[in-house]
């Protein structure tokens, strides 16, 4: 854990990737283990763009509207300039039990999401999968929030995966009636459930998601083809969880690279993933919910020589993780 330090969020995100623009998030936490707080992630994007220029780093700011954080959204929205807010739902896993779980749906869901709305933020980026299966992980509230909410733009965090057991294998295929209960397809459920698609509030996030499934090729396949199936080319979003599995060239090339078998799109229906989908998926999705200027935003980055990398890296030596003032 030592390692995932400024200096090594630079080198992952800015030096070895092609990353026009960065959106910094963290986990959750309300005690001091957690990775990085509002004031911190608001630090660094205000520390890049005053030694890079504006632009290149956008941050949200976690909230746990279980613990009454919705009343400190405001004042958040006001200090830290968050272009959208993270929240997990999961809870805490203390002795075997989850504790503290919480629901989109629920009544303290429906007031944080109130509150979005109000304060002219409303853009939730939420943790759903990757959860070792516990109930409050699943997307199964997204369908109803998103009905109740149809202001607030819902961006599903991992798309509701889960990584598969070693006793059990390969859980992504199609989706199915006898399978809605399992991984991505738990996310398609409820979209299905409550008459959403392609073109609705809510897109897919492929963060872990993807990393996960570049070796699984038939696996991949099935969750890109259900996904652009379900929530249509504009409503898929790129993310990769750097600094977790390093620098992103890689698995961007291998996006890139990557094509649903004819025989898979002629069997279940799936689009083609083709170069232009891609692109949508790899950054202009992301540009139109998070409002990017995408043209503005590769000149800055073509015009930029990374030397200001090393003026952060000083700072950040002399005086620790950037804290917003």
């Amino acid at each position: 854990m030592a390692e995932y330090d400024f200096t090594e969020y630079l080198r992952c995100v800015f030096v070895e990737s092609d990353v026009d623009v960065a959106v910094l998030t963290s986990n959750p936490g309300v005690t001091e283990r957690r990775m990085l707080y509002n004031d911190e992630m608001a630090g660094t994007r205000e520390l890049v763009d005053r030694l890079a220029g504006t632009g290149r780093l956008l941050n949200h700011a976690i909230v746990h509207p279980n613990h009454g954080e919705t009343d400190d959204m405001e004042g958040w929205r006001d200090r830290f300039d968050p272009v959208g807010w993270k929240v997990y739902t999961l809870g805490k896993l203390v002795g075997g039990v989850w504790v503290g779980s919480w629901r989109l749906d629920d009544d303290d869901g429906h007031r944080f999401l109130d509150e979005a709305e109000r304060l002219d933020v409303p853009l939730v980026c939420a943790h759903k999968g990757i959860a070792f299966l516990a109930d409050a992980g699943s997307p199964h509230d997204v369908g109803p929030a998103a009905r109740a909410h149809p202001n607030v733009q819902f961006v599903i965090y991992h798309s509701g995966y889960e990584m598969p057991e070693a006793d059990v294998g390969e859980t992504e295929g199609p989706f199915t009636e006898d399978t809605a209960h399992v991984g991505v397809n738990r996310l398609i459920d409820t979209m299905r459930q409550h008459g959403l698609g392609p073109g609705d509030n809510v897109s897919a996030e492929l963060g872990t998601t993807w990393f996960c499934l570049v070796r699984r090729p038939e696996a991949a396949a099935h969750v890109l083809g259900k996904l652009l199936q379900t929530f249509g080319e504009d409503n898929v979003i790129w993310g990769t969880d750097s600094i977790w599995y390093g620098p992103t060239r890689p698995v961007v090339d291998a996006f890139r690279a990557f094509r649903i078998p004819e025989r898979l799109c002629d069997e279940f229906g799936y689009p083609p993933l083709t170069d232009r989908v891609k692109e949508k998926i790899l950054g202009g999705n992301a540009a139109r919910l998070y409002g990017i200027d995408a043209d503005a935003a590769r000149g800055r980055r073509g015009a930029d020589d990374l030397g200001w990398l090393s003026a952060a890296r000083a700072e950040f030596e002399r005086t620790g993780v950037p804290i917003s003032t």
